[in-house]
């Protein structure tokens, strides 16, 4: 009697066409490779690599059995699951990631704890904020020293501690009309945090990121980083807050709060290299894991 042969799972892992830089081709090989090792063809694509028109609709292209999403192109992603293709993540849960005020305003929704927010009011290029009444409001609730950060950004290079009324104008003036959100600065936290890995609702890998000479802990902006046993509390919040956002995997950076964690960012598109080369865990191979048990 002859066997069934096992049908292969394909996907493509998207990216994007512009970035050019080592620290997105590390964890490119990371995803192909372990998507190799479970017997999953996956195949690299770059968003030139399926441009088409809209009115094509991709039907040059063999869509596979599901995409890796590993660019920020709503757009595109939109139109690839309008056409069936499930992705990991979702476009949902991209966009929302990739505005801190969207962000802000899930994890609220949901009672999840992080620092009190500030939304910037909608500002026109020809204009940019002249009248800073918003931000005198801002300063009455958080005062100084406050957090702001550019709705977009990575690598903590857009995040800003600023210590008066002077510093705020300045850079509030620098954006323009681009949006931005001001944030009660956690204290407790400052220079550190802990990068929760979710996988599939499950948390698969953590660590210890400290700076002593920035505010911020990211390793890319000098960071040290070590190994770090979570408490159930800080796994729960993390799990909570890329279950409301409808993330399939993310890195959550969690503070250390006066009355304990808080939510400082989501990324849905984590930079794990560093948490393989601190704890020996390979987030990609939970995330290929995971794609293959869905499917």
């Amino acid at each position: 009697m002859t066997g069934l042969k096992e049908e292969v799972l394909k996907g493509w892992l998207i990216v994007n066409s512009f970035v050019k830089w080592d620290k997105f081709s590390e964890i490119y090989e990371l995803l192909l490779n372990a998507g190799k090792n479970v017997g999953i063809e996956l195949e690299m694509k770059s968003s030139t690599d399926i441009f088409c028109s809209i009115q094509s609709e991709f039907e040059s292209l063999d869509l596979p059995d599901f995409g890796i999403f590993w660019d920020k192109d709503i757009l595109l992603a939109r139109r690839l699951e309008n056409k069936g293709l499930r992705l990991f993540n979702s476009s949902q849960a991209v966009e929302t990631c990739d505005d801190k005020g969207q962000t802000a305003i899930v994890l609220q929704e949901n009672c999840i704890r992080m620092p009190k927010t500030f939304l910037s009011p909608k500002a026109y290029p020809a204009f940019g904020c002249t009248d800073l009444e918003f931000l005198r409001r801002a300063e009455d609730e958080l005062g100084y020293p406050m957090i702001i950060k550019e709705n977009r950004g990575s690598f903590g290079q857009q995040v800003h501690l600023v210590k008066n009324a002077y510093e705020a104008e300045r850079l509030i003036a620098s954006f323009k009309e681009h949006p931005f959100i001001m944030q009660e600065y956690i204290e407790e936290s400052s220079g550190r945090d802990v990068r929760v890995n979710v996988v599939g609702g499950k948390v698969v890998a953590s660590m210890y990121r400290y700076n002593d000479n920035d505010f911020r802990s990211n390793i890319t902006n000098g960071g040290n980083m070590k190994k770090y046993e979570t408490s159930t509390e800080q796994e729960e919040l993390a799990v909570k807050a890329c279950e409301a956002i409808g993330l399939d995997f993310a890195g959550v950076d969690v503070l250390f709060g006066k009355d304990g964690p808080v939510i400082c960012e989501v990324n849905s598109n984590p930079h794990f290299k560093t948490t393989l080369e601190c704890t020996g865990i390979n987030m990609a191979e939970h995330i290929i894991k995971y794609i293959k048990d869905t499917l």
